[in-house]
């Protein structure tokens, strides 16, 4: 599987590089194997495929360092044909599939993607919204300690008027929200331990606990501080999910009707065989 996963990467970034390696006009040749030229469009599209490993490189390093990645590749490339390796039935199946997979991603971009339309996006995100509805939320803070004696001295100070934040400032061993003055800010259902969260809603806002609430990470003394409605993105933080969501379904229904429109036959006898 891994060795059929570097043939697919392999195909995928000699696609269009080597065939048969014939430069246009404009193109400039930067290398050459055996007289056959590795041009700028061979290093863009290239880089392209080699992005991540380009990113750990300096920027001045990038061109190079792909020119010599393709040297290395049809140098071995050449040797592997002129051994003949690329004639076997093994081979030349991987390389259908390969194509196969090439031909599905063509397929995708130009015309599934090509089919979705900004206003599809927009009504799409519209319809979704209308839809949802959001989670509540809980903003709280908390003063967290290591025992229910410690808790319960926070606790009786507070009734007598003690300020929270200043409290959980100097006391509380949540270091994060300790020097925030406990503030957690905004959390959702499952977001906290189940005993924190129960605590937590049980109280109105503007209440503090008037018990400790045990969890695995010590004693908390909560204050609620708010609850809403969990905020709807907006179309911008959500655009590329949304395309996504429409690209799935709209190549669903695009390979439903191709399936129709063919001759698909299966034999069942031969797939349940031993």
């Amino acid at each position: 599987m891994n060795g059929h996963r570097r043939i697919v990467a392999t195909v995928a970034l000699l696609a269009g590089l080597s065939a048969p390696f014939a430069a246009l006009a404009q193109d400039k040749v930067l290398a050459r194997i055996d007289g056959q030229p590795i041009t700028e469009k061979d290093v863009a599209a290239a880089s392209t495929a080699l992005a991540a490993q380009l990113a750990q490189l300096p920027e001045d390093m990038r061109k190079r360092a792909v020119v010599d990645r393709l040297i290395d590749m049809r140098v071995v490339a050449a040797a592997a044909a002129k051994a003949g390796l690329d004639q076997s039935d093994a081979f030349k199946t991987r390389i259908d599939q390969v194509r196969t997979q090439l031909l599905i991603a063509e397929f995708v971009k130009a015309k599934v993607e090509a089919a979705i339309t900004e206003d599809a996006i927009k009504a799409r995100y519209e319809k979704d919204v209308k839809a949802f509805d959001p989670p509540e939320e809980m903003h709280a803070r908390h003063i967290l300690v290591k025992t229910e004696d410690e808790a319960r001295k926070i606790i009786a100070d507070l009734a007598k008027g003690a300020d929270f934040a200043a409290i959980a400032k100097e006391k509380s061993e949540d270091p994060g929200s300790g020097a925030q003055g406990g503030d957690l800010g905004f959390f959702a259902s499952g977001d906290m331990v189940p005993e924190f969260e129960k605590a937590a809603a049980a109280l109105k806002v503007g209440e503090m606990t008037k018990e400790p609430v045990k969890s695995q990470f010590g004693f908390h003394v909560i204050k609620l501080e708010g609850k809403r409605k969990q905020p709807v993105p907006g179309l911008d933080e959500v655009r590329d999910q949304v395309k996504q969501a429409l690209v799935g379904e709209t190549f669903t229904k695009m390979l439903e009707d191709l399936k129709k429109a063919s001759k698909v036959e299966i034999d069942e006898a031969a797939l349940k065989a031993k």
